[in-house]
């Protein structure tokens, strides 16, 4: 099964089981999915539909940050609830050891020696990792790989 198909069976079953605010969520991706869909005029693979899943997330967090910073508990627990049902659509993540690994392969391959290749390997690295790992500490080890 597609991971558009599972987001699908989901946002039925949270109709039938009358959770809205699941529901709400699945519908938010489902429309984001649609609109990727309809601007770029293509069909959203799993890959694709996993980097809007990401977006979505980064979203979530930065708006959990903001509200806790203006002290709105009850906006904070409500983008949280979000968070986690995103969270169900991503592949388990890498761990920070096996992103340093994957980085450190990727440098290799590419002869990267300082700061100035950054983009360079960012690019190899995004095309590999994307969907598998948190894009935040794939920057830190690659900036950590290329001080050395």
């Amino acid at each position: 099964m597609s991971l558009k198909d599972q987001i699908t069976e989901d946002m039925k079953s949270a109709m039938r089981a009358k959770e809205a605010d699941r529901l709400l969520t699945i519908r938010g991706l489902m429309a984001a999915m649609k609109q990727k869909e309809v601007d770029e005029r293509v069909t959203l693979d799993d890959a694709a539909i996993i980097g809007i899943v990401d977006k979505l997330i980064k979203q979530r967090k930065d708006s959990i940050s903001q509200f806790a910073a203006a002290g709105r508990t009850d906006l904070v627990d409500k983008e949280t609830a979000e968070l986690k049902v995103l969270e169900t659509y991503l592949p388990q993540r890498m761990s920070a050891d096996e992103i340093s690994a994957e980085v450190a392969k990727i440098v290799a391959s590419l002869d990267a020696k300082g700061p100035g290749d950054m983009g360079k390997v960012m690019g190899a690295v995004k095309a590999q990792l994307a969907g598998k790992a948190d894009m935040g500490l794939v920057s830190a080890a690659v900036k950590q790989a290329l001080a050395r």
